[in-house]
């Protein structure tokens, strides 16, 4: 197991990034495109790809970077777990409860590191690791001189159907953008990650490959759009629904007509019907806010699935 003291959260996102999009052995990994996808500085990307390199998974060349040295069939906890990269259950755990708490009001929006090592008996170490991955998923960050604060955001259960609402406004239209354009490579990575999950993958995926790949289908056809304004929004909203998704992933029987809605979204796109992929992709989010509605149960109460 992978010593507390190492922020392993950047190494496991690049290799879950890998898997989501089926990157190929030989693709190439640019810092700052992954530094602009997983929302984070170039630093701890350079260093995630340094471990990772270290461990066999990325191959390096000088003064042209790091590339896909190996093909990452198994599992993500598999692949992670594998390489020494899971966290500590401890990390784990507590990083959840935290989610858990500040939704149940019953831990502030901001407080002192030192509450946060108490309340949850951490070493420093333990929090270190915990503040980490908060940081990195987007949903909590240092404030000079007063500890920690979070995103308000997480306090309330309707935050996720509210994140719903603000999609439905935005993806269908980016996708009547006049400069949309839908790369060829994309899509077809789409539509393999669709129906590998068809093909039994919805029942064997982790928590986290599920969340990836639907943050993935729709980010990648809101870049499409060419507005910096969209794909700033949705990424942004996406980074904060990360836990309140785990939540509704606690119910899978929903994911098999997801990924025939979404094929059939990109089989519009590809065919340059963007108005009717627009008018389904609204269909689409009003099914799943429909969706969500119906379990909201689950968004209010209950613990977190672990990832």
């Amino acid at each position: 197991m992978v010593n507390i003291n190492v922020d392993t959260s950047i190494p496991r996102q690049i290799i879950a990034l890998i898997k989501s999009e089926a990157w190929p052995v030989g693709s190439h990994l640019p810092a700052q495109m992954l530094a602009d996808r997983l929302r984070v500085s170039r630093q701890p990307v350079n260093s995630a790809l340094a471990l990772l390199h270290e461990k066999g998974v990325l191959m390096h060349e000088r003064n042209r970077g790091y590339f896909v040295a190996q093909e990452l069939l198994a599992p993500l906890d598999d692949i992670v777990a594998g390489l020494g990269l899971a966290e500590s259950d401890i990390v784990t755990s507590v990083y959840f409860q935290i989610a858990d708490d500040l939704l149940k009001h019953e831990l502030p929006l901001a407080c002192p590191e030192q509450l946060i090592r108490s309340r949850y008996g951490l070493t420093a170490a333990q929090a270190n690791a915990v503040l980490a991955r908060i940081v990195s998923e987007g949903w909590g960050e240092r404030k000079f001189g007063y500890g920690w604060t979070f995103s308000t955001m997480l306090t309330t259960p309707d935050s996720l159907l509210q994140s719903y609402r603000l999609r439905l406004a935005l993806e269908p239209a980016a996708l009547l953008e006049p400069g949309f354009r839908l790369e060829r490579k994309v899509l077809e990575q789409c539509r393999a990650t669709e129906r590998h999950l068809l093909a039994g993958g919805i029942d064997t995926a982790t928590t986290d490959e599920l969340h990836i790949r639907g943050v993935r289908f729709h980010e990648s056809l809101v870049e499409a759009s060419g507005n910096p304004f969209f794909i700033d929004t949705i990424k942004r909203v996406n980074r904060v629904r990360r836990l309140m998704s785990y939540r509704s992933m606690k119910q899978r029987d929903r994911y098999p007509e997801h990924c025939r809605q979404h094929l059939y979204i990109l089989d519009l796109l590809a065919q340059e019907k963007n108005e009717d992929a627009s008018n389904f992709m609204r269909e689409h989010l009003v099914h799943t806010l429909d969706s969500m509605a119906k379990i909201e149960n689950i968004l209010q109460t209950g613990n977190l699935p672990s990832p």
